[in-house]
């Protein structure tokens, strides 16, 4: 196997090449203004390791793939088109109305109970741009009112006449009968053809999303087209960057629902946050592989704290209607919770509990801590970090950053000033405070599902994962952490374990049992049909990028509920087609039993009725992805290599510096041990092993910390 995968980070671009039975790490700081400057630099880092030429490289492997914060950073900076909208006559205060909850949705919980100062994002489609057309569909499908296509000419030349550069059209219903949907796009190819406005983009909500749910379907149709130059502008940029070094194959791109396409098979929207989900995907991976059970992912990067949950036997959450920005979708994307805790997040005087606040604003790569030298005023983990003695100055990143200590040591003697504290005192507080949060995060993650911390494996990962590892699990009250194989650019990998796959939904109203006429459902050819529709679907996003029919796998998801519960449950089922009522029966039982694990045994209300609110179909073939060895210590530890230096470090607990021995990459070799405190510097991360804790290195190079009370 022969692969490069990519992680385009807020702060810095990890690069991860499978070269054969090689494995190579890079990275580079992200270029914003053009992602592919950044890329060409991490890419030829790892090259030099593997004595190539980049063009000689990218001639060879099977697939380039990337995961990109380009959409994310689109959304923040509200850079895009002018965007037009059509709805159905009475729904324009749909999107406006934000299900009432447009003020809170996307913002922490401290932000969202301050609703006397709460304010609603500034909207991405003005309401002036908002129009509605007369027609109407009922939920069945069966059309109440026709298209007025008089109407629609009209309203279609208001928006263009008002300077719409893209047009969302988000019709009631259409996921059940999308006929007007269609009807709106013939007219307006006819009316204004491509030559003539220069091909203004049209996306119909149905063909973005499949579920009903107008407010969080017209929401995904419209960040979908105000993505889509961007995305199409800058992934282009990218694969043209690609073309030109050599690189013949289609560019790949990771979706945030835990698979990936074909540039030409991705809509914008799915691109959102799919560096993090990456992350899950490897976890997801490694702990089918080795066995770990159950496992919590968490990805310290430069900006965010990213949290996934994988239970045990490799299975994700979902999230059906995710927030993005300050938006609900209606896109499935693997549940993922971030917090503004990464080496960046910039330290500030909390005047009202007088102590330290830790994010969630960042410095980024731009300009970055004030450590990098390039501008940065405010001070950072990352600063606090190096004023302890964690980092070396002049060994960063490889060496490819020099840190600078007199820059870190002004803005946080600032700092100190406000707290009436030393400078030392200040760093450690910012420490325990960064690594408080990391774990109340994940605690609260896991608590609010019924799960505790002791049971779950905890993975420490991304560029300040092992730096802060110690520190979480301390702070979390959990004896051992796991920093897994490849720890600095393990979303990178994930980028490269990832199957190809596409998600398809439908929205239905199937009663599978009906309380009131105490009834099974008997119309299997309709349930039958619905599923072939989405597997064909499925199956031509597939051919269409080259693979054979025989190789594609199938999926079928239903969010069922019980009578009118407003909450519905995923369940996965092995079943296909339904054949008779043992089917029926079948699938009774699975939500059943999902329904109990998920809100505890006897809460089933059979009785009550079940119905099924939505099949969702996951189309994919399997590829092959990186081998993860086994990660459990053997025998007796092995003594570390000779330290190459040491220096006094400073630690929470602690009232003096600690002289701490620093290794070098050899301390990776499997079944090193290290007791602390001690430091391992490599060239992409480090590992920091706190007083009182156990360094134990396993297969490819993944590194246990565990605690030695």
């Amino acid at each position: 196997m022969k692969r490069v995968s990519v992680d385009i980070g807020g702060t810095f671009t990890d690069c991860f090449v499978a070269w054969d039975n090689k494995y190579i790490e890079s990275k580079a700081l992200t270029t914003h203004q053009n992602l592919a400057l950044g890329f060409n630099e991490a890419l030829k880092n790892a090259c030099v390791e593997l004595n190539l030429k980049e063009s000689d490289l990218l001639s060879q492997v099977d697939s380039v793939r990337y995961a990109t914060t380009l959409g994310t950073n689109a959304l923040i900076q509200r850079k895009g088109p002018r965007l037009g909208m059509l709805t159905t006559m009475g729904f324009r205060s749909s999107v406006p109305l934000a299900r009432a909850k447009g003020y809170a949705t996307g913002l922490p919980h401290k932000e969202q109970m301050d609703v006397p100062n709460a304010q609603r994002p500034d909207p991405i489609v003005p309401i002036p741009m908002i129009l509605d057309v007369r027609e109407r569909i009922d939920y069945q499908g069966d059309v109440l009112l026709k298209l007025d296509e008089d109407d629609l000419r009209q309203k279609l030349r208001e928006l263009v006449d008002k300077g719409a550069e893209a047009i969302v059209v988000t019709l009631a219903n259409s996921v059940v009968n999308p006929e007007h949907e269609l009807r709106v796009r013939e007219v307006f190819l006819k009316e204004y053809p491509g030559h003539m406005l220069g091909a203004i983009p049209m996306l119909l909500s149905h063909q973005v999303g499949g579920r009903k749910g107008e407010y969080a379907r017209a929401m995904s149709t419209i960040m979908d087209g105000f993505l889509h130059s961007t995305m199409y502008h800058g992934l282009g940029t990218l694969e043209l960057n690609l073309r030109t070094a050599g690189y013949d194959k289609p560019m790949l791109c990771n979706h945030n629902s835990g698979g990936m396409a074909q540039l030409n098979s991705t809509d914008a929207l799915q691109t959102v946050h799919s560096g993090p989900v990456s992350g899950i995907a490897a976890s997801e991976t490694l702990a089918l592989q080795t066995e770990l059970g159950n496992i919590v992912a968490t990805d310290m990067g430069g900006t965010s704290f990213d949290i996934g949950i994988v239970v045990d036997g490799g299975v994700k959450y979902y999230d059906f209607n995710p927030e993005i920005e300050r938006w609900m979708v209606a896109v499935p994307m693997v549940h993922l919770v971030t917090l503004g805790a990464g080496g960046g997040s910039i330290c500030q005087y909390d005047r009202i509990y007088k102590t330290v606040q830790v994010g969630p604003e960042s410095a980024g790569s731009d300009p970055g801590p004030a450590a990098y030298d390039r501008g940065g005023m405010r001070p950072t983990v990352t600063d606090a970090d190096l004023m302890l003695g964690y980092l070396d100055p002049a060994n960063y990143a490889g060496g490819h950053i020099k840190l600078n200590p007199k820059r870190s040591k002004q803005t946080l003697e600032e700092l100190a000033e406000e707290l009436d504290g030393d400078l030392i005192e200040t760093c450690k507080l910012v420490k325990q405070t960064v690594d408080g949060n990391m774990a109340n995060g994940i605690a609260r993650e896991l608590r609010t599902r019924g799960y505790e911390p002791v049971n779950f494996t905890t993975l420490a990962y991304g560029g300040n994962g092992p730096l802060h590892a110690c520190g979480i699990a301390r702070a979390l009250g959990v004896k051992k952490i796991l920093a897994p194989p490849f720890a600095s650019t393990f979303s990178a990998v994930g980028a490269g374990n990832m199957n190809q796959m596409h998600i398809h939904e439908l929205s239905t109203w199937t009663v599978l049992f009906d309380a009131n006429q105490k009834k099974l459902f008997r119309d299997y050819a309709k349930f039958n049909g619905f599923v072939e529709e989405l597997e064909r679907r499925g199956r031509e996003d597939l051919l269409r990028q080259g693979f054979e029919a025989n190789k594609i796998n199938y999926r079928l998801e239903l969010d069922m509920r019980y009578g009118n519960q407003r909450v519905t449950t995923a369940v996965v089922t092995d079943l296909r087609r339904m054949d008779g009522q043992s089917d029926v029966l079948k699938l009774m039982e699975q939500f059943h039993q999902r329904y109990g694990e998920r809100f505890g045994k006897g809460s089933q209300v059979t009785e009550a009725g079940v119905r099924v609110n939505t099949l969702r179909v996951c189309s994919f073939v399997e590829t092959p992805s990186v081998n993860f060895q086994g990660l459990k210590p053997e025998g007796k530890g092995k003594k570390p290599p000779a330290p190459v230096s040491k220096r006094a470090c400073h630690f929470v607990g602690h009232a003096k510096a600690l002289e701490t021995p620093i290794y070098g990459e050899d301390a990776l070799a499997a079944e090193t041990e290290i007791d602390g405190p001690a430091i391992v510097v490599t060239k992409a991360t480090t590992y920091l092993i706190e007083p009182g804790w156990r360094y134990r290195a396993t297969a490819q190079r993944a590194v246990w910390f565990t605690r030695n009370d």
